[in-house]
C-alpha cells in the first residue's frame, strides 16, 4: 500500500470508531467500506450511490434494506441508538447485509468516521 493512500476502513474499525454494536452480520466485519453516505431519505440514496458504501441513518425501516440492497451498500448504521425490529433483521439476514447500531447522533457519527480517513462517496 501506498503510503500517501489512506488506509482502507473496515466495519470492524466502523464498530470501534463509533463504538457500535453489531446487530447482523457479526461474520462480515472484514469487509471494506468504500465511502460513507447519511441520510433518511432513501431516494438519496439510491440517486447517489456508491458500490461498497457505508449508509448512516435514522430512518428505521424495511425501506432503509430494501435500499441498501438496491445500492450495493456494505453496510447500514442506525444512528441514535435506533434499533432495527425483527422484519428488519430478518430481511438484512436474508440479503447478508450488515447493520450496526450506534448511540451517537449522524452528525458525531459522520464526524468520527470523517477523521478516521473515511471519505463521502461524492
Amino acid at each position: 500500500m501506498d503510503s500517501d493512500k489512506t488506509p482502507a476502513i473496515r466495519l470492524a474499525d466502523v464498530k470501534e470508531i463509533l463504538n457500535a454494536e453489531v446487530v447482523v452480520g457479526h461474520d462480515r466485519l472484514d469487509t471494506e467500506v468504500t465511502g460513507g453516505a447519511a441520510s433518511d431519505l432513501m431516494s438519496d440514496i439510491l440517486r447517489n450511490t456508491k458500490e461498497g458504501a457505508l449508509l448512516l441513518t435514522g430512518l428505521n425501516s424495511v425501506q432503509v434494506i430494501h435500499t441498501s440492497v438496491i445500492a450495493g451498500m456494505a453496510g447500514v448504521v442506525f444512528v441514535r441508538g435506533k434499533r432495527p425490529n425483527d422484519d428488519v433483521m430478518a430481511i438484512a439476514r436474508e440479503h447478508n447485509l450488515p447493520i450496526l447500531t450506534t448511540e451517537f447522533n449522524m452528525y458525531s457519527s459522520c464526524g468520527r468516521l470523517y477523521s478516521k480517513g473515511l471519505k463521502s462517496i461524492r
